[in-house]
């Protein structure tokens, strides 16, 4: 029995459908190869459901894998199939339909159908999952670049966004299952691992008393000193605290980049959003990493087109990234999401969101562009990842998230080892 694994969505989804396609080696199923085999005996897909454009990249994707492989067991789960599994079941003819939680038991869904072949539909109605279900992964696609997933599901409720009501409230992994899955992951020779989770300011807080992410990074990097490079793949500003902060002063194998998410720089707007924090303070926390790492790389994501945003207010929102000059913005319209509080608000026109969007990637690139021309000439470490088909061109990633390209003889791929990159050769 071969299986196929595809995702669409965050680097949580990625972890997921991974951590499921071990517990399907574990079964004794093995990872399908296109060269060698006809078919997937099963296809598992990890749905998102962020905006309406996933949603229909989803649909697109399920029937795509029902049409080429009319035989394959068909799985579906994730965000998009919580509340559009009927949906899933009967349109798009998925076998298997689960929500966001007993991932762990798909391995037991598909012996029950290939046993009784009939539909399987596993649906939390409430969504009132308590605990956090602790997947794993050992190795991953990447020999490289491990994700690890510590927490999941969300408190926030933000007005645009529909994650709280799909994954439900947020639930921690213990400490001593992340820091047993680091050990496992260095030992099978990974150098970069990337923490990543829904809502990871939010860490501890269902089952510690006094025990928070800051805590967690800091057992990671006294704990595994041999760990090449420790990524985040996202933190609120509201969580980086001074033991963070000296952390990231402390530890050089702490990755020299931070994704903050802003959304908006208008307080009128954040208000709307429902994000708590504060720009003036947002400001001042860039100035202190900043102050601490002067070339650290600093990213963000921003939402163009909420609600009753005015002139005004884009404006607003311009100004203080181009104030803050992030290293890269990721930009997004805002998608309308039935069920959120936003969506009764006075929407924005199509056509403003798509100027809006227009001048804040103009933006997006100037400033990627500034960032980037401060390394031109430096000397960088590079950890590289992937080779170009038919080339001795690879490309990698540096601590503060620079892709390099760099022309090598040797395999670098497969001997998965750090280069420092010269002056004379190296391609920002």
């Amino acid at each position: 029995m071969t299986f196929l694994l595809d995702f669409l969505g965050c680097k949580v989804n990625d972890y997921e459908v991974n951590a499921v396609g071990e517990l399907l080696l574990e079964e004794g199923y093995e990872a399908f190869d296109s060269k060698k085999d006809l078919a997937p005996s099963v296809i598992i897909i990890n749905t998102c459901a962020v905006t309406e454009t996933s949603v229909a990249k989803d649909r697109k994707m399920i029937r795509q894998y029902r049409r080429e492989y009319p035989e394959a067991i068909l799985v579906v789960m994730g965000c998009y199939s919580q509340y559009g599994g009927k949906f899933i079941l009967d349109e798009l003819n998925a076998d298997i339909v689960l929500g966001t939680s007993n991932r762990h038991l798909i391995p037991k869904y598909i012996e029950q159908f290939k046993k009784i072949n009939e539909k399987i539909f596993i649906h939390d109605e409430n969504n009132d999952i308590k605990i956090y279900e602790n997947l794993k992964l050992s190795s991953h696609f990447s020999k490289t670049r491990a994700y690890l997933k510590i927490q999941d599901g969300c408190n926030n409720f933000c007005s645009y966004c529909l994650i709280p009501y799909v994954r439900g409230r947020s639930r921690s992994r213990k400490k001593e299952d992340v820091l047993e899955e680091i050990s496992i992951l260095i030992e099978n020779g990974f150098k970069e691992i990337v923490l990543t989770g829904i809502d990871m300011c939010s860490y501890g807080e269902d089952i510690y008393s006094n025990y928070r992410f800051s805590d967690l990074l800091e057992d990671i990097l006294v704990n595994f000193p041999n760990l090449y490079r420790l990524r985040i793949s996202s933190i609120e500003e509201s969580q980086i605290d001074g033991k963070f902060l000296h952390l990231l002063k402390t530890y050089e194998n702490f990755a020299n980049h931070l994704h903050i998410p802003l959304q908006s720089g208008s307080k009128k707007v954040l208000q709307r959003m429902n994000r708590k924090y504060d720009l003036e303070n947002y400001k001042k926390l860039i100035k202190t990493i900043r102050e601490i790492r002067s070339d650290i790389s600093i990213t963000t994501d921003l939402i163009v087109g909420f609600p009753e945003e005015s002139d005004k207010e884009f404006e607003e929102t311009y100004n203080f990234c181009k104030e803050i000059e992030f290293s890269k913005i990721h930009c997004f319209p805002y998608s309308l999401r039935k069920g959120t509080k936003a969506a009764s608000l006075k929407q924005v026109k199509d056509e403003v969101k798509t100027a809006r969007m227009k001048i804040m990637l103009e933006l997006n690139e100037s400033l990627e562009k500034k960032y980037k021309e401060n390394f031109v000439g430096k000397d960088l470490d590079v950890l590289f990842e992937r080779k170009i088909k038919n080339s001795n061109t690879y490309k990698g990633y540096t601590s503060n998230y620079l892709e390099i390209t760099y022309t090598s003889e040797k395999d670098l791929k497969n001997i998965n080892e750090i280069i420092h990159i010269t002056k004379e050769n190296l391609t920002v």
